[in-house]
């Protein structure tokens, strides 16, 4: 896999868990606003992370394959 593939992993992974994480930023930002209770903790951003493979590793690992 070329450098140019392995970056557009990385940036295509990237922005779709920005696009979540905004998405469930704006629902905890609503629930603020009608006085509700969040509906996403650390641990839901977190768990974005780990699901769309932006973690530390997994990035050093794209890259860093053979």
């Amino acid at each position: 896999m070329n450098d140019e593939i392995k970056l557009a992993r990385v940036m295509s992974a990237c922005t779709t868990a920005m696009i979540r994480a905004m998405g469930m930023q704006a629902e905890n930002q609503q629930r603020i606003h009608q006085g509700n209770a969040l509906a996403y903790d650390e641990k839901a951003f977190e768990t974005v992370i780990i699901e769309e493979g932006v973690h530390w590793n997994a990035i050093h690992g794209i890259l860093f394959e053979n």
